[in-house]
């Protein structure tokens, strides 16, 4: 005879009031303030250091860069000759010589970021790839001779390269042993566009551009945007190539030594070409530094000023001019740091856009998972506790 037998329900527990916080907590507390207080302590050095001369400096510049100032006085004082944006006026908005100069050293210089930039970055995965060869002998060699020119003083190489391009030198020659007229590369203000389209009997040399000519942006004609580089400027982008693609060469290689060789030999196994390899496997994986690479190369093609100063000046015919030379020739040469700082922020905006540019087009671009609402049920998921075993 079976029996039923009633539970009673359990009384409900008392409400939990809020009690003194237990000595375990106030200990947990304390330690982690100590933790940073010590963290603090031990970065503030750098943090000093930043402060004194990065964001210190940085706003002194963006102050003179309203002032017209001439390096006489100091700019800090109640007699500063406060003139506004009109340093950014005249160069932007303002027909005159000053938005002609800046035209023309955005025009030079963003040539020299565009092939600058894709020429180092491929030719250091190529080196990359060459020297992470398990099989290739003479490895470390290799690795030393291809970062030497990076280590190397620029003011020298630019010298060196002084001695090897010109009209004379030893790259004419050797173009001259295959029956090709060198030109003189340092006094050429060509643009590179119009050689080539002039040398295919295109268009006349004497007068390129044709009704290009008569339109300008930024008091420069359309002509001289659109003819490319100078020959002068190719010298200076072999040069950054020649002596960067080392230092880009030692970060992939550190990111390809990260990869597991058992994707690769995976693929291997599945029938995948070596350039299928490279494209699937390697490329995605080297995606963050990629970024890192090009984002450090745009920075500094876009801050490119020593090759200018020992090369040339800005010569032939302000066809290397670039903002960061102008810049200075502004505030040291002409007296006029107001206007010199003026262009250095410019510069800064400049950078900024590219770089948040290159982020967005070398994003992620994987699926988005869906959100889990709180407290509802994502659709195609099970209930919970429908996966749960039946007594």
């Amino acid at each position: 005879m079976s029996t039923s037998s009633t539970e009673t329900p359990a009384p409900p527990s008392p409400a939990r009031r809020p009690g003194p916080a237990s000595p375990a907590r106030f200990g947990s507390r304390g330690r982690r303030g100590r933790e940073g207080l010590w963290g603090w302590l031990f970065v503030s050095p750098m943090v000093l250091g930043l402060g004194l001369f990065m964001a210190l400096p940085i706003v002194m510049a963006a102050w003179v860069s309203l002032l017209n100032w001439d390096g006489q006085s100091n700019p800090f004082t109640p007699d500063a000759d406060f003139v506004g944006l009109e340093n950014y006026r005249s160069l932007l908005a303002e027909d005159g010589l000053a938005r002609t100069l800046l035209a023309t050293s955005l025009r030079n210089n963003t040539y020299y970021v565009l092939l600058t930039v894709p020429l180092q970055t491929v030719l250091s995965l190529t080196l990359a790839i060459i020297v992470n060869q398990r099989m290739l002998r003479g490895r470390s060699m290799l690795r030393t001779t291809f970062y030497f020119p990076s280590v190397t003083s620029s003011i020298a190489v630019c010298t060196v390269f002084l001695f090897l391009f010109q009209g004379s030198g030893a790259v004419n020659q050797l173009l001259g042993w295959i029956g090709v007229k060198g030109p003189n590369w340092f006094a050429d203000p060509r643009g590179v566009l119009w050689v080539l389209l002039e040398a295919a009997g295109v268009i006349d040399g004497e007068k390129p551009g044709g009704f290009l000519a008569e339109h300008r942006l930024m008091g420069l004609p359309w002509s001289e945007w659109l003819a490319g580089p100078s020959v002068a400027m190719c010298t200076l982008i072999l040069l950054a190539v020649w002596t960067t693609s080392g230092t880009f060469m030692l970060i992939f290689l550190a990111a390809l030594q990260n990869i597991p060789r058992e994707l690769e030999e995976a693929a291997a196994l599945d029938g995948a070409a070596r350039r299928h390899v490279l494209r699937h496997v390697l490329l995605p994986a080297l995606r963050p530094v990629m970024f890192l690479v090009t984002t450090l190369g745009l920075i500094a093609t876009w801050q490119v000023f020593d090759q200018v100063y020992v090369l040339g000046q800005g010569d032939p015919a302000n066809t290397t001019l670039t903002p960061a030379f102008l810049s200075y020739s502004y505030g040291f040469d002409n007296a006029e740091f107001g206007q010199g700082a003026a262009i250095s922020f410019i510069l800064l905006a400049i950078v900024l856009l590219m770089t948040g540019v290159q982020r967005l087009l070398l994003r992620e671009r994987g699926a988005r998972r869906p959100r889990r609402a709180r407290g509802r049920q994502v659709p195609g998921t099970p209930e919970k506790g429908a996966l749960r075993a039946h007594d």
